[in-house]
């Protein structure tokens, strides 16, 4: 675009520049706009995502974005920088992904699920509609970033922008935009700049919105209030007041003298958390203008302002404050002392009374003893927003209460009231509620395995993911990238599949999961109000899985025994007994061991209903005989995941088997060819590749996680519309033995059809002194005949037959006890393929 074409083309209304009179065209026909956009909901992470890259760019010098964006920048090059970093740390994701869960509880806010597991009631956060924002024109970052909070919101949002700014905001907003490659958000940005005195388009833009957001003054808010229609829910970010309170200590001590002056100086006094009076806890004026004559001393030697001449309308409401306290100075009741170059001045004043300063290094300094603390700032409470207090720590306690019962909404230390903090109020208020509404859907019974309503009607749809393929090492290798702070939760992987490897996260991120976990948990048909449950998985050594399935159970509000997989299988199944235990969780293995060991105590019991398992497969074979011996009606997994990424899949009523759902709001998946990074042929097999997007610390991008497996099509008959896919493996039991690729899987189908084998079974590679060794061990409790077997997987398996023929392969069976069968240390989980070659 031509900067003619910029100067003329200065609206931006959903992707494209436009002039004055499309703009008026397209006005007239807003409410219909605004349908079309909303008939689509708008997905966070589409959000945050796009906001991410903006943030990344913004802080990359040599980025095309600052380029494009630097003719509408305003200010010197050195307070654009400052406003770039200013712009970047509000848009990275760990920030907003902070301000989502802060305000609206979570990173999906929009996701209908059930706040109480044991209900079938489902609530969100859902957008209003239309916001319309009308920014200030002293404040250029606080435009585009209003109408970002409304997209975090879900909104479709019309911007209004001052005729005196430039077209900062439009630019940004389209830069953002072009980040999405789905078009989403900029179907929701809308962005004009008109003057205020154009009541016409200011109608227009106000008479469809759902919520108006006004900053400015009373003023503004008046001109605003007169076009919004009733129903319409007004925001106003108005101008506040703010003050600093001192106690005698404090007042005394130079550091904190000197950190007012940086508060008074640092802005100029044109934040609102600026202070514009200080309170000191006396009643004795004498004390008041000695502090007067220190505070000015300290004004003297602060660096001296940088900012532009003042207009005559601030210029002459200065002098005019200034006047009017040296008149009263003849009553005994004011003090003005100021700099020769009227750079500052201290206005110390014996009444309390709340008195706006003029700004621009004008502070009223004034006696207030805490006992009239309420009684002296209440009236004035509409205006008050941060209070600095300087004090003992039972004095900040006291003050604080008493400055917030007057109306305060922020309390900080002297030297801090004008930062604050990712996530913090503003005016008293979340502004991401105030731009959406808390909905609920209330279901019957036929939604009990349900969780989540969104997953009835439509898959989350995101950008295919890009760059190279991660393995295990490389992820280890992003693990010492990780910030400390991110880096709250540290869990270690049982080693069945390798070396142990460490998996770091934050908490917002384990809760996030353990969430997803929760729900899925609810789809394979687990009930947090009738089942009782005993947690069997195995604990300690940083290993996770107990924990986790604690802390999935305690977001359920399910009852459970927290047992812990050992060695006493007695202790384990009297405690079962004794507290009526009807659901087990735990690993195939251990819990396999257990019903068999105490096979005579637990069947006489015969209250167990349901196994959720995890971290390995029962057969089919071993699922009918807990059906049919010990009379368990449910075996399904409890979850398909990793200690890396965490819960990955879910089982529903309707999946068998090794089908599982994706957590499509957590994770991309791809299946890749086994050899290559190429996608297979739907319904084929090959890797699985994840691509995880929620979160916070570590951004996990396309990584195989080292199984087997196939999408499934069409939708399933539960109703879920999340993907599906079916487990077949993993690369480490495809073993390549005697110039054969043998698989594991197989020979586990063949002790099921042909044995009816329903025990675990493992394989043992070795080198023998003329060829490898292939033993498969069987459980002796299962099988009694090793020989038998052989010959039964010799017939139906002919590459282990060819490779025995040909002299290549001793294969062999064995028979042993159970507790003989290697498993690795941390989780007892067992080895599928134990390889022993040199």
């Amino acid at each position: 675009m031509t900067e003619a074409e910029t100067v003329m083309n200065h609206h931006y209304w959903q992707g494209t520049f436009i002039g004055d009179d499309e703009a008026a065209r397209r006005l007239a026909t807003l409410p219909a706009t605004v349908e079309a956009a909303l008939a689509t909901p708008l997905d966070t992470e589409t959000v945050l995502a796009a906001c991410d890259a903006l943030a990344n760019a913004l802080r990359d010098p040599g980025h095309p974005v600052r380029e494009r964006l630097a003719p509408h920048l305003p200010g010197e090059a050195e307070s654009t920088g400052e406003l770039l970093a200013e712009l970047a740390a509000f848009l990275g994701r760990d920030a907003l992904t902070r301000k989502l869960r802060r305000e609206l509880g979570g990173t999906a806010p929009q996701r209908l699920v059930r706040p109480d597991a044991k209900e079938t009631v489902y609530e969100a956060w859902a957008p209003v509609g239309l916001v319309a924002h009308i920014a200030p024109g002293n404040a250029a970052t606080v435009a585009p970033l209003s109408l970002i909070e409304g997209l975090l919101a879900g909104n479709v949002n019309i911007l209004k922008t001052s005729s005196a700014d430039t077209l900062l905001a439009q630019h940004l907003l389209a830069e953002l935009a072009a980040f999405d490659p789905s078009g989403a958000l900029a179907e929701r940005v809308i962005v004009l700049r008109f003057s205020s005195s154009r009541t016409d388009w200011l109608r227009l833009m106000c008479a469809p919105a759902d919520a108006v957001a006004v900053w400015g003054g009373e003023a503004a808010v008046e001109g605003v209030t007169a076009h919004v229609p009733a129903g319409c829910r007004l925001v106003e970010w108005g101008h506040k007041i703010s003050f600093a309170y001192l106690t005698r200590d404090a007042w005394a001590d130079e550091a904190t003298l000197n950190a007012l002056a940086e508060d008074i100086c640092v802005f100029e006094q044109q934040a609102c958390s600026s202070p514009q009076v200080v309170y000191l806890d006396t009643e004795d004026e004498s004390e008041l203008h000695m502090f007067a004559d220190r505070l000015a001393a300290a004004l003297a030697v602060q660096p001296a302002p940088v900012e532009d001449e003042l207009d005559p309308a601030e210029y002459a409401e200065l002098t005019t404050t200034e006047h009017l306290a040296r008149l009263e100075e003849h009553l005994g009741l004011t003090r003005v002392l100021a700099a020769p170059d009227g750079t500052w001045r201290v206005m110390a004043d014996t009444r309390p009374a709340l008195s706006a300063s003029p700004l621009h290094r004008s502070v009223w300094v004034k006696p207030l003893p805490r006992k009239n603390v309420i009684a002296t700032l209440r009236p004035m409470r509409r205006y008050l927003q941060t209070a600095g207090i300087a004090g003992s720590r039972t004095d900040i306690a006291e003050l604080s209460a008493a400055v917030l019962a007057a109306g305060a909404t922020r309390v900080t230390p002297v030297g801090a009231m004008t930062s604050g903090y990712v996530g913090e109020p503003h005016d008293g208020v979340y502004a991401l509620q105030r731009y959406s509404r808390r909905v609920a859907v209330q279901a019957d019974a036929r939604f009990a395995t349900t969780a989540c309503l969104d997953d009835l009607v439509r898959r989350p749809a995101f950008p295919r993911p890009a760059g190279p393929l991660l393995d295990k090492a490389a992820v280890q290798a992003l693990n010492r990238d990780v910030e400390r702070g991110d880096a709250e939760l540290y869990f270690r992987s049982g080693g069945s599949t390798g070396t142990p490897a460490l998996s770091l996260f934050s908490y917002d991120d384990y809760d996030a999961q353990m969430h997803a976990a929760a729900r899925g948990l609810l789809a394979a048909g687990y009930d947090p109000a009738r089942d009782r449950t005993a947690n069997l998985f195995y604990c300690g050594g940083m290993y996770g899985g107990f924990i986790s399935f604690f802390s999935i159970l305690e977001r359920l509000g399910g009852v459970q025994m927290p047992m812990a997989a050992g060695s006493d299988h007695r202790a384990t199944a009297e405690m079962i007994v004794a507290y009526e235990v009807d659901t087990l969780f735990g690993m195939p293995s251990y819990l396999w061991q257990l019903l068999h060991e105490e096979a005579d105590l637990l069947r006489s019991y015969g209250g167990i209903r349901k196994i959720f398992y995890g971290g390995e497969h029962f057969t089919e074979e071993q699922r009918r005989t807990l059906t049919e011996t010990f009379g368990i009606e449910t075996v399904r997994s409890i979850t398909y995941g990793s200690t890396d990424l965490g819960p990955l899949g879910y089982q529903c009523v309707e999946s068998g088997g090794s089908i599982h759902h994706l957590h499509a709001d957590l994770h991309t998946l791809e299946i890749v060819a086994v050899d290559a990074d190429r996608p297979v042929a739907p319904g084929e097999t090959g890797r699985l590749v994840f691509t995880t997007r929620a979160r916070r610390g570590q951004h996990l991008d396309r990584y195989v996680i080292g199984d087997l497996g196939r999408l499934l099509p069409g939708d399933c008959p539960c109703g879920n519309r999340a993907p599906r896919f079916e487990l077949l493996g993993r690369l480490g039991e495809v073993m390549r033995v005697a110039t054969y690729f043998l698989n594991y899987r197989r020979f586990v189908a063949i002790a099921e059809e042909h044995l009816s084998y329903s025990g675990e079974l493992q394989a043992v590679l070795t080198s023998g002194p003329a060829r490898e060794c292939l033993t498969l061990r069987l459980e002796t409790s299962k099988a009694r005949d090793g020989d038998r077997a052989r010959e039964t997987f010799l017939a139906a398996y002919p590459e282990v037959r060819s490779a025995v023929d040909e002299r290549l392969l001793d294969f062999a069976v064995e028979v042993v006890d159970g507790a003989d069968l290697d498993r690795t240390a941390t989780s007892g989980k067992l080895r599928a393929v134990v390889d022993r070659r040199r």
